[in-house]
């Protein structure tokens, strides 16, 4: 019965309604884009059908000259100028061991006092506004400046997300959960708090997928209708996708990291979660998810407006 009434868009609509405070931020941009929609009222892709899709590009001379940039090992600074190109970065001892571990031992505290608790299957949400480090780290002025030139736009901490373990998620993009108009506000962080590897649930990725259409409820038939969201499952768009990977021949990579080893990635690029095979080991990690403050951003399958609990 409560699956059926999810289907639906008027319960969350009504929930909407008495949040405006966390939509608000979508007023303005709803009107420069003339986009007839009211703060609690659902949206989706259809609704920017007829608008241009402008394509973000990286301002490279300004990345180069930002102060988080000019910073980094040579390593590192080379693996940032090859992001618009394979879709993600990757800086190695973002993190000391140090601060990873306090990171850690804040995380076990926050557990044991019932401050912070699992939820979908796993996931440690919003630990940002329980802890000043991981809250400081996800907010650093430098940080944000350089995200923010990736994106194209201005860059917004959106969520965090502790795992113990790994997620194990298949093959997807994050623009079907956290999606913007125009398309490509979204930057995901993500920071080894252990040694990651193949035995303990490694992140995987598909460089250059970012340059594929951005696969969205239309692509696999779930667009709903004025009344109700669609009617398939998240697992139809996991084997839509997987479908497509094998139709274009595309080959993942496994990202084994240190202790301190942060990836970013693009909005678009296709990622997911290795096989956890030694659950005797956990696989501490944490993710950051920003969105671009001049975008509309809304979660497309359920078809509802990003709240910024921020």
């Amino acid at each position: 019965m409560l699956n059926k009434i999810r289907n639906y868009k008027f319960p969350y609509i009504v929930y909407n309604f008495f949040n405006k405070k966390k939509l608000q931020h979508n007023i303005p941009l709803y009107k420069k884009f003339g986009i007839n929609k009211r703060y609690f009222s659902s949206i989706s892709s259809k609704d920017f059908f007829a608008l241009p899709s402008d394509e973000r590009k990286v301002n490279l001379s300004k990345l180069l000259e930002t102060e988080f940039y000019q910073k980094l090992t040579p390593e590192n600074q080379n693996s940032v100028l090859g992001f618009e190109d394979k879709g993600f970065l990757v800086l190695r001892n973002f993190l000391t061991e140090e601060t990873a571990d306090k990171i850690n031992q804040e995380i076990e505290k926050l557990l044991a006092e019932g401050t912070i608790k699992f939820r979908y299957g796993g996931k440690l949400m919003f630990v940002i506004h329980h802890s000043e480090i991981i809250k400081n780290i996800g907010n650093d002025k430098q940080l944000l400046d350089f995200l923010s030139i990736l994106m194209e736009g201005q860059a917004k901490l959106f969520q965090s997300i502790n795992f113990i373990n790994g997620s194990q998620q298949k093959t997807h993009s994050d623009s079907i959960h956290m999606t913007t108009y125009p398309l490509g506000g979204l930057l995901g962080v993500w920071i080894a708090l252990e040694d990651v590897d193949e035995t303990n649930g490694a992140l995987h990725y598909i460089p250059e997928s970012h340059k594929l259409p951005y696969f969205l409820n239309s692509d696999y038939d779930n667009e709903g209708s004025a009344f109700k969201i669609g009617k398939k499952s998240y697992k139809a768009y996991e084997e839509f996708l997987e479908e497509k990977v094998k139709e274009l021949g595309l080959k993942k990579e496994i990202f084994r990291a240190k202790k301190g080893d942060l990836l970013i990635w693009h909005a678009n690029i296709l990622h997911g979660g290795e096989p956890h095979l030694d659950k005797s080991k956990t696989r501490k990690s944490l993710v950051y998810h920003y969105f671009d403050e001049n975008s509309v951003c809304y979660h497309e399958v359920t078809q509802r407006p990003a709240l910024f609990e921020l």
